[in-house]
């Protein structure tokens, strides 16, 4: 089963995201998830196993420029997860089309998203859903 989000599922949210963003706290995570649920522009999507939550897919509609996009607003994952023992059983791709279903609602004629350029299996899991490759960068920054 895959449920979107209330506001009563931040705390589950913030479990799940933990275990993905692991330099922040659940109270940030928590507070984050509470503030995105309430938005119209955003939604977050839970799976659950036999009643136990063991996924969730974050997006979220853009309307700056997104690389390699031709429309405004462009739908957006911005994170998904699935808890390692339940992996390569289809569940992260449900998550995925419930993102894709929710930006087509939204008016949305692409989807996008983004990984760091060293995650392999994040890269292996957007060619597998259906992604192509829009650039690679390399961000820099220095203190001043």
């Amino acid at each position: 089963m895959i449920k979107q989000a209330t506001g009563a599922d931040a705390l589950t949210l913030a479990k799940l995201a933990i275990q993905m963003w692991d330099s922040h706290t659940l109270s940030e995570l928590e507070t984050d998830f509470a503030e995105i649920i309430s938005s119209q522009n955003a939604a977050c999507f839970i799976k659950y196993v036999e009643n136990q939550p063991i996924g969730f897919a974050q997006c979220q509609l853009r309307y700056d420029y997104v690389e390699g996009t031709e429309t405004s607003p462009v739908g957006y994952l911005e994170g998904i997860f699935i808890q390692q023992e339940f992996r390569h059983k289809g569940f992260a791709k449900e998550l995925l089309q419930e993102c894709q279903r929710w930006a087509k609602e939204k008016e949305c004629s692409e989807f996008a998203s983004d990984c760091e350029i060293d995650n392999i299996d994040s890269l292996k899991f957007h060619l597998a859903m259906g992604f192509e490759e829009a650039n690679r960068i390399i961000c820099f920054r220095k203190e001043i």
